[in-house]
């Protein structure tokens, strides 16, 4: 709800969640979001102030600049959708130009795409400890070395905001 309806930037979702809520999560993103939430769609566009939400039992990819891709494949890191393989993706297509964040979660998806993103340059944000219901997954990036800054989780929205105009993430 902190990002603005003009955000600059498509913002792409890899959740862990049971085939019966990725509707409802989608349907609530879209009711207190100001940007357009959905399902992501294999070819979908990547478009300023859209969120596309990884459907489940997919990975969300970005296979080239532009567009997404929504593939089946087998779990990584134990997760369809993974983190990883999106954050990896949308490194290897964007470069330094990606800004990656990691929330609350067990496991260590996430942590190697991040550590992608940290390697061409981009932005990675993950969420404080004291903020996480779990602290693995960010806990695991910070261990790693790849998170550039590390945001109470009330605060992303506000970080990427300020990421997005050029400014210290970090700072209120």
């Amino acid at each position: 709800s902190d990002l603005p309806a003009d955000f600059p930037a498509p913002v792409l979702v890899v959740q862990h969640i049971n085939a019966a809520f990725a509707d409802s999560l989608v349907g609530w993103l879209g009711t207190s979001a100001k940007l357009k939430v959905r399902a992501a769609k294999d070819g979908d566009l990547l478009t300023p102030g859209a969120v596309l939400i990884a459907p489940a039992g997919s990975h969300l990819t970005v296979p080239s600049r532009g567009r997404v891709a929504v593939v089946p494949g087998p779990p990584r890191d134990g997760h369809v959708p993974s983190a990883s393989m999106l954050l990896e993706s949308a490194a290897k297509a964007y470069g330094k130009r990606v800004v990656g964040v990691i929330l609350t979660g067990m496991g260590t998806d996430g942590v190697d795409g991040l550590a992608a993103i940290h390697a061409a340059g981009g932005k990675t944000i993950a969420q404080s400890q004291e903020s996480s219901v779990v602290f693995g997954m960010p806990g695991a990036a910070i261990a790693k070395g790849v998170v550039t800054h590390v945001v109470h989780g009330d605060d992303v929205g506000k970080a990427l905001v300020r990421l997005s105009r050029g400014q210290d993430p970090s700072r209120p």
